[in-house]
């Protein structure tokens, strides 16, 4: 074998290696008309808020030049877009079927922008918007989402509060080398609570989803993390919790799914770590406080508005139904007969005669 052909050959399966013990992006359920193609493209961290967008039918400020997400539909949006950050796993046994991607410079990221879009698009209506990151008690409610999610526990004393209660998942896991005195073990059998709550919550209010207002749901899960530290990855204990969190998250993406009508983009992002954003602030030397005004020297142009898309839209197709119209009006009119299809001209001619 000639050296080129081995050096391809070791870096295909670098590449291979990498994909798989990686941090992922795993795409559990998503509509027909959302199309996300098979292949192994890596995504940045920092374009899964684009990504999410983009999937639910709004605008972005930066073309995502990433080829795994296809041209989907023109008239059809999903109902609700689920994206869920695992903290301290690069991979779960995830459904093979799934559409699954690299994801590289994992850096924090919210879906801060995305839950603008909504509230801003459908003020008027009754959006389901949840962010929720149990281990840290941060949490962010909008719309509806105050009244359907009124009993969620939120707080890390809360959900253990809601362990010891009837219903409680502790009585269908199977927990074996997890232990309910630990406190890493508590805060991930918490988060495993909190899905199965958000579940049984929707289900309560399924009437919420039929309505035109998308909704938008987003938990970071960082229990995995905290086992992690505290076993390691080696351990039982984390094995076994791995195996619960892929089990739980196939069947909240199942829940989930089902009440949205199968209309419902169901997103999973595992990564070992975040890693800390690297930004560098410079100063260009066309710098000038008089940026923003129309007389500024150097010709900048006006701040974008994200209603020009729509505000053109209407003024092209006005336009062109009005040029159309024109158009027919004046050819029925050179093509009239003023004795036959005017009624001014008939009555004239009418008049002279009895005349």
């Amino acid at each position: 074998m000639h050296r080129p052909s081995v050096l391809v050959t070791f870096a295909a399966l670098a590449n291979v290696l990498a994909g798989v013990s990686g941090d992922r992006l795993t795409v559990l359920r998503s509509p027909q008309y959302v199309r996300f193609r098979e292949g192994q493209w890596p995504l940045s961290g920092e374009k899964v808020p684009d990504l999410v967008s983009l999937t639910m039918g709004f605008s972005v400020q930066e073309d995502l030049d990433w080829p795994g997400l296809g041209a989907g539909s023109l008239f059809q949006r999903p109902r609700a877009n689920v994206l869920i950050a695992v903290r301290g796993v690069g991979s779960l046994d995830l459904p093979s079927n799934a559409s699954s991607y690299p994801l590289e410079n994992p850096v924090p990221f919210t879906l801060d922008s995305v839950a603008n879009t909504i509230h801003t698009l459908f003020a008027e209506s009754t959006p389901v918007v949840l962010q929720l990151a149990p281990s840290q008690e941060r949490l962010y409610m909008m719309g509806m989402a105050n009244t359907v999610f009124e009993d969620l526990p939120v707080t890390l004393q809360q959900i253990r509060a809601r362990l010891s209660q009837d219903g409680s998942v502790l009585h269908t896991l199977p927990l074996r080398s997890l232990s309910r005195n630990n406190e890493a073990d508590l805060l991930f059998l918490s988060e495993v609570q909190v899905l199965h709550d958000i579940c049984a919550l929707l289900l309560r209010h399924k009437h919420l989803a039929r309505d035109q207002a998308p909704d938008l749901f987003s938990l970071e899960l960082a229990g995995l993390e905290e086992l992690a530290r505290r076993y390691g990855t080696d351990s039982s204990q984390f094995q076994d919790s791995t195996k619960i969190l892929a089990t739980a998250l196939q069947k909240f993406a199942d829940d989930v799914s089902g009440v949205y009508g199968n209309n419902a983009v169901v997103e999973v992002v595992t990564v070992k770590t975040f890693e800390a954003p690297l930004t560098r602030k410079a100063r260009s030397i066309l710098e000038s406080n008089r940026g923003s005004n129309p007389g500024s020297p150097y010709n900048r142009a006006y701040k974008y508005n994200f209603d020009y898309a729509v505000i053109f839209n209407i003024v092209l197709w006005l336009v062109i139904a009005m040029a159309l119209a024109v158009l027919v009006i004046a050819y029925n009119l050179w093509n009239m007969d003023p004795g036959y299809d005017s009624i001014i001209y008939r009555m004239t001619n009418q008049k002279i005669r009895m005349d």
